[in-house]
């Protein structure tokens, strides 16, 4: 498979994970507890660290996105097993960062390999 269409399923990935995010904590449920911009600044603050060197396709960006993406994964199954009301939401997070993960970091393998 060549090169770039990891690129693109990380981009897929970031993008998903970014506007899921997004959605999940001022549309489709809010935190009652909480602050929603406090809560959009701890989950979706860390995403846009390395997002411009994802972007110009900076390998060392790209691997700290694929580390960057693995809590959103552990989050995204505690959810899914905790809260069954959020669970299709959790899920896809799952899925996002799954995507986000093996995207960038099989784009930054296969530039080592060339």
């Amino acid at each position: 498979m060549q090169r770039i269409y990891y690129y693109y399923a990380a981009l897929i990935g970031f993008f998903g994970l970014f506007a899921l995010l997004m959605a999940w904590h001022t549309l489709l449920s809010p935190s009652t507890k909480l602050p929603t911009a406090l809560v959009l600044i701890i989950s979706v603050g860390p995403l846009l660290l390395p997002f411009k060197g994802l972007l110009n396709r900076n390998l060392k960006s790209c691997t700290w996105m694929s580390y960057l993406s693995l809590p959103y994964f552990a989050h995204g199954v505690a959810e899914a097993y905790v809260n069954q009301v959020e669970r299709p939401y959790a899920l896809l997070e799952v899925l996002f960062s799954l995507l986000l993960c093996f995207g960038a970091g099989l784009f930054v393998y296969k530039a080592e390999k060339a």
